[in-house]
C-alpha cells in the first residue's frame, strides 16, 4: 500500500504524506515514496508548482528511529532510485519547480527540516514544532543546521535546536518558519490556492529563473556543511548516547545520556 498520495491538479502537483496510522513518521518506504514523488514534480512538464501536505491529523512525527536507524549507521544510501530527488535537498539533484508546504497537527524533526527546504510554508493554528534530536542523542542531518539560522536568524535558530522544545505556530510565524498561520483544516487549501495563483500569474520559466537566482546565491554557503551531515550523523549514531536516545524513545522515557 501506498504512504504517498501523488494529484496533478491543473498545473499543481499535490504531494500527501499518507502513513496516518504512525503519524506520518518515516521509515524507509515513505522516504523513498517522497523522493520518488519530488522526482514527478521536476520531470513532469504539466507540474509547475509542487504542495505538499499531510494526511491526517498530522503533519509528520519525524523520523521512525525503530526502522531507519540501522540504515543510517551502515552509511548506505537511503533512497532506491537513481531519479529520486531527496526531499530535504541535501543529496543529489535539486527541484528547479516552487514548493509550498502546508503543516498540522505535530511537526517534529524532518518536518520542520520539509518545511526549511519548501519555498513558501504554511502551518494551521494549532501546530506544534519540535527540533527535537539532541533529546535523542543525535543532531538534526535533514538540513536545519543549514537553513534555520538563515530563515530565522542566529538565536532563534539556536533557542530550538539545541533545546529540542516545542514551539507553535505563533512562534513559528515570528521567526519565519512559515510565512502565514491559518484556521485549522484551512493550510492545504491556501497552500493550493498560492501554488494555483503562481500557475496562473506567473510564467514558468521566469519562476523557475528565479528560484536559480535566488538559490545561487545562498546554496554555495550551505555545501561544505551539507557534505558533512552524514558522516557526522553517523559518528554520532555510533556513540553511548545515540543509542540511549534509541532506547528511550522505544521505551518512552527520558534519556540519560553520559557524554560518550
Amino acid at each position: 500500500m501506498s504512504v504517498v498520495s501523488v494529484d496533478l491538479q491543473g498545473h499543481v502537483l499535490l504531494i500527501g504524506l499518507d502513513r496516518v496510522a504512525k503519524r506520518n513518521a518515516f521509515d524507509l518506504q515513505l522516504l523513498n515514496e517522497l523522493a520518488d514523488a519530488y522526482a514527478r514534480l521536476e520531470d513532469d512538464p504539466e507540474a509547475w508548482v509542487g504542495v505538499l501536505y499531510a494526511h491526517g491529523e498530522h503533519f509528520t512525527a519525524g523520523l521512525d528511529l525503530a526502522k531507519v536507524a540501522g540504515r543510517l549507521m551502515e552509511g548506505n544510501p537511503v533512497y532506491d532510485s537513481p531519479d529520486a530527488i531527496d526531499p530535504w535537498g541535501i543529496v543529489g539533484r535539486k527541484l528547479s519547480k516552487p514548493l509550498i508546504a502546508g503543516a498540522q497537527g505535530i511537526c517534529l524533526t524532518l518536518g520542520i527540516e520539509l518545511l526549511l527546504n519548501a519555498d513558501i510554508r504554511i502551518a494551521a493554528e494549532g501546530t506544534r514544532f519540535s527540533q527535537l534530536e539532541v533529546q535523542r542523542g543525535i543532531y538534526p542531518f535533514g538540513g536545519a543546521t543549514l537553513r534555520f539560522p538563515f530563515e530565522a536568524g542566529w538565536g532563534n535558530a539556536m533557542r530550538w535546536l539545541l533545546t529540542g522544545d516545542e514551539f507553535d505556530a505563533a512562534e513559528a510565524l515570528r521567526i519565519g518558519l512559515v510565512q502565514e498561520v491559518v484556521p485549522e483544516g484551512a493550510q492545504l487549501e491556501r497552500a493550493v490556492a498560492l501554488a494555483t495563483s503562481i500557475t496562473e500569474k506567473a510564467a514558468p520559466l521566469g519562476v523557475r529563473a528565479t528560484l536559480a537566482s535566488a538559490r545561487r546565491a545562498v546554496d554555495p554557503v550551505r555545501a561544505a556543511a551539507a557534505e558533512r551531515l552524514q558522516p557526522d550523523v553517523v559518528t554520532l549514531f555510533t556513540s553511548k548516547d545515540a543509542a540511549e536516545g534509541v532506547q528511550s524513545f522505544v521505551e518512552r522515557r527520558p534519556a540519560r545520556f553520559v557524554g560518550a
